[in-house]
Parts: C-alpha cells; structure tokens; sequence
C-alpha cells in the first residue's frame, strides 16, 4: 500500500505549503517523491531552496524505511528471473523473446512505414490485458500516441479476436503535441494512470516530436539530452512499478563507402543505449521480420517472422 504524501507533514520543517507544492505537480505518493532528484523539484514544483528539495526527497526515503541500497549478484539474479512476462500472440516473437514481454525491461521496435511497427503497438496493449492463464498480466496500457496512428478501432478488431470485450476501457490514451507536453505526460500523469492497474507503457514513437521541433545540427545536442532524459524517466517507472516500457522508432538511411544505403534506426547513440532489447522490422513480400539489432540475452540478427491479420500479428503458416 502506498504512503500518502502528507506524512511529511510529521517531519519538523515541513510545511503545508511545501507539501501543496508537490500536490501541484501530481504527486500525490512518496513513492512517487523518491522518484524525483532535488533539482527536477526544484524546476517542477518552484521549490526555491535546493537544499529543501533534497531534505524532502531525504524524508521521505526515511519514512519508506528505504536503507537498503544494493544486493548480491545472487539476490539480482533472483529478482531478474522472478519477473512477469506476457505474450505477443506469435510464437515466433515468443521465442526471439524468450517468452515474451518482460517488466522492467525496455524495448524498441523500429522500421520503416508499413513494417508492423504500431501493429505491434496495438496487439502488446491488447495482450497485455489477457489472465496469467491466457499468457498476459492482467494489466492495462498507457499508449502515447505522438504520431496520430493510434487506433481504437484495430484495438477492437485485436481483442475481438481474443474474446475481450473491455479492452477499449483497459487503454489510456495520450495524444502530446509537442516535446514539453510529451514530457509533462512521462513524468506528471503517468503515476496517476499507472495505479489504476497500468503494467505497459507504449510510446509510439519516440523519436517524432523531438525530429520535428529539434531541427538542426545546432540542436542535436540539446535534442539527444531530453531524449535520454524522458528515457530515463521510462526506466525509473519501469523499476518502481514493475511495469513494461515499449517505444517504436523510426529509421534514417546510413550510406557506407562502396555506395551502399541501409537503414539504422534513428536517434543516434542515445537511443541505441537505451532500450534492453531492440529490434528492426521489416516486410518481405507477404511477410514481416522482426530482426534482434541488440540484446543482452538475445543474439544479434536473429529474426522471427510474422504476418498480420485482421485480428493482428500471428505466426506465418
């Protein structure tokens, strides 16, 4: 059970203004305090004193009873092999997987248009929603849409064919129009969503809004820092919450020197750390490929084919 954020109020030297502070930036949990550093707090909730921000975020750890940093490699290994995971509905992505989506990792799914990128989007925020039983979690979706792709209709069709009639009602659905909207959704809304049953978050796609407001090599160095910064927010909810992170990615040609053009996925080096798992898909005539571009567990280019039917991806016959 969550703590209220007014248990600071015990602490001598907070007051109710500062609490209504943090009221005011959506937290309403110290849970979701501990998430936060002194100067994000500083910026978000016009908390003037750095030193108060840190006294805050400290008191609140202290409350949590949070003194216990670290673990043995034993105890992590443990943890990392006790985690949920739900399926695709592919075997075929299953097994590339390792059995499916797992919590607390991050993975990207880039591509061109047309190669099932946000097919995939749709279908994990589905399948997500199915019983342990069924292979899913039980859970729901927060799905950012900053692309104008989201479409409540394939999710429809998608959990028709699963026998889901509330699947609709299981998917939050944020549209942000710029990169500081984007931002306020990852790192304002997302707690609020996230306790009414969340354990996916889909960004579709990540890359989009900061390719067009960032324009520039002048600014691709201030554009690469919020990226990495609203990734990081991602892995700190994915930990907290036990939650799943998928984002999808476009692609840019990268020429080699015997005149040869392939396609890399876009967002250059701080995306391509970013996610655990990534992958680029591709079609092949009547098919599609999800191809494994880097993975701690999985090995590089191996691939697993799909295709894609009205009641979403299935296994090639």
């Amino acid at each position: 059970m969550d703590t209220p954020i007014d248990e600071l109020l015990k602490v001598p030297g907070i007051s109710r203004v500062l609490v209504g502070k943090l009221k005011s930036i959506g937290l309403e949990y110290l849970e979701d305090l501990v998430l936060f550093n002194p100067e994000e707090l500083v910026e978000r909730a016009e908390i003037a004193d750095l030193r108060k921000a840190e006294f805050l975020i400290k008191s609140a750890r202290k409350i949590l009873g949070r003194k216990r940093r670290s673990l043995t490699a034993r105890e992590y290994l443990r943890l990392m092999e006790s985690r949920e995971f739900f399926t695709t509905l592919v075997k075929a992505i299953d097994g590339l997987l390792g059995g499916g989506i797992r919590v607390i990792d991050v993975y990207e799914f880039a591509g061109e248009f047309g190669t099932g990128k946000t097919q995939l989007a749709h279908q994990l925020s589905v399948t997500v929603q199915l019983p342990p039983s069924r292979g899913g979690l039980g859970g729901k979706t927060v799905y950012i849409d900053t692309e104008g792709t989201f479409s409540p209709e394939r999710i429809y069709d998608i959990a028709e064919g699963l026998g889901l009639s509330d699947a609709l009602d299981n998917v939050f659905v944020a549209r942000p129009v710029n990169v500081l909207e984007l931002e306020d959704v990852v790192i304002e809304d997302l707690p609020s969503l996230i306790r009414r049953g969340v354990r996916l978050i889909v960004i579709d796609s990540i890359i989009a809004l900061y390719r067009a407001e960032f324009k520039g090599l002048e600014m691709l160095a201030y554009r690469q820092q919020r990226i990495n910064y609203l990734i990081d927010w991602l892995k700190r909810y994915s930990y907290r919450y036990q939650l799943a992170v998928v984002y999808t990615n476009q692609v840019l040609s990268q020429p080699v020197p015997w005149g040869f053009a392939y396609k890399v996925p876009a967002g250059g080096n701080i995306i391509a750390h970013a996610a655990t798992h990534r992958f680029l898909l591709k079609k092949t005539g009547s098919e599609w490929v999800m191809e494994c571009l880097d993975s701690p567990t999985i090995p590089r280019g191996k691939a697993a084919r799909f295709r894609i039917t009205k009641h979403g991806l299935r296994d090639v016959e």
